[in-house]
């Protein structure tokens, strides 16, 4: 793991928020509706956290926890946490016996 921080500029977010376009300008005000502020992610790296969480799948019941702290400590760091949901192979079987 490298300990040399990238500038800002350099971050892949930062084409998404930083740059004065049509295209940021969709981001920013997007990232405002889900109520973030844009200290929350100028000049931040935005991660994504992929969550397979879900009340169906009983093997992953822990990783609701386990996101909160995985976001917690990428706030830490100085970063941005996005989660993004994602549903696990179990699950989507379990979906298809219901429907």
């Amino acid at each position: 793991m490298s300990s040399i921080r990238k500038k800002p500029e350099a971050l892949r977010s930062h084409r998404w928020y930083g740059v004065n376009d049509l295209r940021s300008f969709g981001h920013r005000s997007r990232t405002a509706q889900m109520g973030y502020h844009a200290s929350d992610y100028m000049g931040k790296p935005v991660i994504a956290v992929v969550n397979t969480w879900s009340e169906i799948n009983s093997c992953h019941t822990h990783f609701k926890q386990r996101v909160e702290e995985v976001k917690r400590g990428i706030w830490q760091a100085g970063g941005s946490p996005r989660t993004n949901g994602r549903a696990s192979r179990a699950a989507s079987r379990v979906r298809r016996a219901i429907a």
